[in-house]
């Protein structure tokens, strides 16, 4: 049976593979991430963008909106809409700033706090889950190049 070009591989023009490129294999990476996230946090609605805000607003006791995106390594227009899901959900609520009264500050809510206190330990087996498929010392390295990379 004769092969059709769709059948066969792609070409690669000159030395440039895309599954050898550093961007490809972190966005993959990242897709099989959130998908054990999804998959495992056993919390409806929750995203791991949500998850990231919560726990940096749970472990500083608070944040601007401004902080608070980069602390997640989240820009302006994401935090936002992670905010803003947060709050409608109750999870997450404005105050006035103490000591700038033209700013906002955010905090959890009990709800807020509460569901953090009790998802920790699900978040830290997501995260063995991820990294599953690297024996410990894999691991370790793993994480201290990614460090390295930002």
């Amino acid at each position: 049976m004769k092969r059709t070009e769709a059948d066969q591989e792609p070409r690669q023009t000159g030395d440039y593979a895309l599954e050898d490129q550093i961007g490809f294999q972190l966005r993959k990476a990242h897709q099989r991430a959130t998908s054990v996230f999804l998959a495992r946090f056993g919390e409806p609605d929750m995203t791991p963008t949500q998850w990231a805000a919560l726990v940096k607003l749970s472990d500083a006791g608070g944040a601007s909106q401004n902080q608070l995106g980069r602390l997640t390594a989240m820009d302006p227009a994401t935090i936002q809409g992670v905010v803003r899901r947060l709050e409608e959900r109750r999870l997450v609520e404005r105050a006035a700033d103490p000591a700038d009264r033209r700013r906002s500050m955010l905090k959890l809510t009990e709800s807020g706090e509460a569901l953090v206190a009790r998802l920790r330990g699900k978040a830290h087996e997501v995260s063995r889950a991820i990294l599953e498929p690297l024996d410990a010392t894999d691991r370790a390295t793993f994480l201290r190049l990614l460090r390295a990379l930002t």
